[in-house]
Parts: C-alpha cells; sequence; structure tokens
C-alpha cells in the first residue's frame, strides 16, 4: 500500500490495489487521530444481483500501474478538498465471490461532515476514472463486463 502525507496541510494518504482480501472494518482502526472526531469506513462488497440477473461471482481487472497513480490522485485531491486528516483506498482485483469486499475507502476527519463528503468524493471518482473493469458470471452460466458497451455480432466479425 502507498502512503504518504500531503505537503500543505498533515493529512495521511494510503493507496492500494490488492489482489488479496481486503479486511473488514477493524482495519481501520488506525485511521484517526485525536484531532479528528469522526471516522467513516465505506465497504463495496459483491452482492448477488445486478440489473435483474443472479450474479455468482466476478473479477476485477486493473491495468496495475496507472490504477495505483489514479488512485493517489483522487485520494489527493479529496485531501486538498476536504477538511480532512486522513483518507485511505483499498480496491481488489481478481476473483471475488459473492460478499467478498472489492473496495474500501476510510477517510477521518474533524467534523461528519468532512467525512461524508470526502468518503463520497472518493467512491464516486473510483466508479468513474479507475482503470479496473468488472466482469461479472451469472448463475446460468453466462459472463458479461460491466459498464462495457454491447458489441453486436457484425462488428465482431
Amino acid at each position: 500500500m502507498a502512503s504518504e502525507r500531503t505537503p500543505d496541510r498533515d493529512v495521511a494518504i494510503e493507496t492500494g490495489i490488492t489482489t488479496d482480501p481486503i479486511g473488514r472494518l477493524d482495519a481501520f482502526d488506525d485511521l484517526s487521530t485525536h484531532a479528528d472526531g469522526a471516522v467513516l469506513v465505506f465497504q463495496g462488497r459483491v452482492r448477488e444481483t445486478n440489473e435483474g440477473r443472479k450474479v455468482s461471482g466476478l473479477s476485477y481487472e486493473a491495468y496495475g500501474e496507472m490504477a495505483e497513480k489514479e488512485l493517489a490522485a483522487i485520494c489527493g485531491e479529496a485531501a486538498a478538498s476536504f477538511e480532512i486528516g486522513a483518507v485511505r483506498a483499498v480496491h481488489r482485483v481478481g476473483d471475488l465471490e459473492l460478499g467478498d469486499v472489492a473496495v474500501v475507502v476510510g477517510v477521518a476527519a474533524p467534523h461528519r461532515n468532512a467525512c461524508y463528503e470526502a468518503s463520497r468524493f472518493v467512491i464516486e471518482q473510483v466508479k468513474v476514472r479507475l482503470p479496473v473493469w468488472k466482469h461479472e458470471r451469472y448463475a446460468d452460466g453466462e459472463t458479461g463486463w460491466v459498464g462495457a458497451p454491447a458489441v453486436t455480432k457484425a462488428a465482431s466479425r
């Protein structure tokens, strides 16, 4: 996991792209300091349905080095934009089963509003900017890339 501190304010930033299972809430006990009155942890987990289809699992693929840099940039932007003391974001890649944690965003701040805003900013930017792609496996045996444009038979020839 990459760690850094912002130069203008003392904000701890930790980011990572990993193939290892991501720990649950207790992995963020060390996120805050005595200056922080709020700590918020968001977990994105593999759920059993997506757009009406039964999901049996999924895999995430990433452009590794670019994903690491972009995740650090997103967290750096959160640190610069919101009054927070720390931000940590980890995204898992590889095969995941139902219930597995795919992404975690943790934020510590003096006040709850900044915590909520920074956390929301990070996860929304991750969904839009991070070069990580989701390939779902469905209960009926089919698979599909989520968010990818549909390829017609004519276009694939």
